[in-house]
């Protein structure tokens, strides 16, 4: 079942473009023309690296024991 999460996109103007990033995942990152293109292309960012990661770790499921719990922070 898929979950809701929060995540901060930080959004920077620079010349005629927009650049924007997810301030908790690094890696996270993308440009557009406008900021709602901007806004666009980084939730597809963020899934994408989301997707990646997931299928990342099913990959590693049986050739080494790994422990899956939840963790929470507050920061």
């Amino acid at each position: 079942m898929k979950q809701s999460r929060q995540f901060t996109a930080l959004y920077k103007k620079s010349g005629k473009w927009y650049s924007g990033w997810i301030e908790e995942i690094p890696g996270v990152n993308t440009q557009g023309k406008t900021l709602s293109e901007t806004k666009r292309n980084l939730k597809e960012a963020l899934l994408l690296i989301l997707e990646s990661n997931r299928l990342l770790s099913k990959k590693s499921e049986g050739r080494s024991i790994i422990t899956r719990e939840n963790l929470a922070v507050c920061a």
